[in-house]
């Protein structure tokens, strides 16, 4: 059975049906999933509660108290926005304190069982930064994802961003820390304007991979092959975290890389070569069909292997 975290309660992050990142997402993910040859084999488990294991101290290892405080009251008072791009309605705090739960809880199946298990959490985390919000994202998943994984004992954590935008909130956290490593590919010049290759990070564990626009599976397959898992397999990390955006996809509004779904498949297969213990975490995708697909053929690539 492959694991598949998700809960209704990702929904009520009530950012209106007009805005990209919408409850819409996970709604088209669900049932693409469900309508899936292999639907059968998915076992879906509700992420912790925050009632039962509050994600607060890891949260604080990541972000400034006084911007965890920020939006907890702005939730508290009815909601309003972070930037121009980020909402935060009255669930918001609660829902993305889940999320965080989601992604620990991804880690600790991954490490409890050794095989891939895929995170279906909003609101996404990997623009989020230690003391701001921004590009859709209110705390940084990922980023918490891998210290949970050093607080397990791990030793060396990867994190790879496959999404169109660079994961500048990531980076950011984790190129401190010579535990972790970090790759990104993403569309350049694009959102938020981050991501050179020149960024190395402090340990050379950070590698920023800027594609063009108009890129294709052509153009990806060999900077996979080249640079990406070289990079991540020269590592020998315990855990590989991946920031699954699917907005790369070419019929994604916010995009203009022309991946199309099927080539997930491609990317989560070099991935399993690097280990098999992958956390997959949704990040962007705003196309519905496309995300769906794209996560059905992260999935299937998984129990195909």
């Amino acid at each position: 059975m492959f694991p598949v975290i998700y809960s209704d309660e990702f929904l009520l992050h009530d950012t209106g049906d007009f805005h990209p990142e919408n409850a819409g997402r996970l709604t088209a993910i669900r049932a693409a999933l469900k309508s899936a040859p292999w639907a059968n084999q998915l076992e879906w488990k509700s992420p912790t509660p925050v009632e039962a294991r509050s994600p607060l101290p890891l949260m604080q290892l990541i972000h400034d108290r006084r911007y965890l405080e920020q939006v907890r009251l702005l939730a508290n008072r009815g909601g309003g926005y972070i930037d121009g791009d980020t909402i935060i309605c009255p669930r918001s705090f609660e829902v993305a304190m889940l999320a965080v739960n989601a992604w620990i809880d991804g880690v600790e199946t991954a490490i409890a069982s050794g095989e891939p298990c895929f995170v279906i959490a909003r609101p996404p985390g990997h623009h989020a930064v230690a003391d701001e919000g921004m590009g859709f994202c209110l705390f940084s998943n990922a980023a918490i994802a891998a210290y949970a994984a050093l607080a397990q004992g791990l030793e060396r954590v990867c994190i790879l961003d496959w999404d169109v935008h660079h994961g500048n909130g990531t980076q950011a956290i984790v190129e401190t820390n010579p535990k972790i490593r970090f790759c990104s590919l993403h569309e350049s010049p694009q959102y938020p304007g981050t991501g050179h290759s020149s960024e190395t990070g402090l340990h050379q564990n950070v590698l920023n991979l800027p594609i063009a626009p108009g890129s294709t599976i052509e153009d990806y397959q060999p900077l996979f092959e080249q640079k990406v898992i070289p990079f991540l397999s020269e590592f020998q990390p315990d855990l590989l975290i991946i920031s699954a955006g699917y907005d790369a996809n070419h019929a994604d509004p916010l995009s203009g890389i022309s991946l199309k779904p099927e080539n997930y498949q491609l990317f989560t297969q070099y991935c399993l070569g690097v280990t098999r213990r992958i956390v997959f975490g949704l990040e962007g995708g705003y196309d519905y069909p496309t995300l769906g697909r794209s996560v059905v053929a992260t999935i299937g690539a998984c129990l195909q292997s």
